[in-house]
């Protein structure tokens, strides 16, 4: 579960505790409106070699991304396709029902990644029963988890038969939860990241600009490439054909452990999303 950082590109992919491989960068569709703008942002990423597309039941673009994927004339097993079980359909047979709605949106006949969106107190056990059941079927090849924190993976940990094989949290250096990932890496969890670039919002950061500026990069690109060097999937979203092009262009440069060192000390605490207690 370690990012190597040599001869990589768009098709790498990462070996979860199951053997399912994952690539390490992806297309996030968080807001992107169903129907022709999540379609085209998705076929533009296909286009450019993007094998990995993030939704979820609460984006409610899964048809659009359905549709996406159908007519890209790209090979199922060539794809990677993550989606999520919403707050408001957790519970046993609630997931059962949500994970076959979204199986159908998608058109797939099995998910690559299928998630428990929030910690949603005194439901997340059950949740996760469910998918541990659809993922014995086969009819998931990997189940995870999304804003889970340490005590919440701990109780899931007590009362499961699977260990999560991804947790996808907010993940950028403003935010950067080193203890989080230490006690991932330790279950052999892998880490990925929503809002890696922090919605652009720190753009202008000194540090940020300073480093971008010595390796002729955007600091989106220096964002990405930190969450790789951490071994964290990025999932960055992207409308446009020019940044979902830029997002994918950083596996011919490194940061060195002076420029990882310094984005790490950026870290404030700073939450962008609600916080996973706070949902449910």
């Amino acid at each position: 579960m370690r990012y190597e950082g040599e001869h990589m590109d768009l098709s790498t992919r990462v070996l979860l505790n199951n053997d399912v491989e994952i690539p390490w960068i992806g297309l996030g569709t968080y807001l992107v409106e169903n129907g022709q703008t999540v379609e085209t942002a998705v076929r533009t990423a296909l286009e450019i070699g993007y094998r990995h597309i993030d939704t979820a039941s609460f984006y409610q673009n899964e048809t659009g991304i359905g549709r996406a994927l159908a007519n890209s004339g790209i090979p199922d097993d060539e794809l990677f396709v993550t989606t999520k079980v919403w707050n408001t359909e957790q519970g046993y047979q609630e997931t059962m029902k949500a994970f076959d709605r979204s199986r159908k949106k998608l058109q797939r006949d099995v998910l690559d990644l299928y998630l428990i969106h929030w910690p949603v107190r005194d439901k997340y056990i059950e949740t996760w029963k469910a998918m541990e059941k659809l993922y014995g079927q086969g009819k998931i090849k990997a189940i995870g988890v999304s804003n889970f924190l340490e005590p919440h993976l701990t109780v899931l940990l007590k009362n499961s038969e699977v260990v999560p094989a991804v947790n996808q949290v907010e993940w950028h250096p403003f935010i950067f939860q080193q203890k989080l990932l230490d006690f991932c890496g330790k279950h052999s969890i892998q880490l990925e990241a929503w809002s890696p670039l922090a919605r652009g919002m720190f753009f202008d950061n000194h540090v940020l600009t300073e480093i971008a500026r010595q390796h002729s990069r955007s600091p989106a690109q220096i964002l990405i490439r930190w969450d790789l060097q951490h071994s964290v999937i990025c999932i960055p979203k992207s409308t446009h054909l020019t940044y979902i092009k830029e997002n994918s262009e950083v596996f011919d440069f490194c940061l060195s452990s002076q420029e990882m060192t310094a984005i790490d000390g950026l870290y404030t605490d700073t939450r962008l999303g609600p916080h996973p207690d706070s949902m449910g």
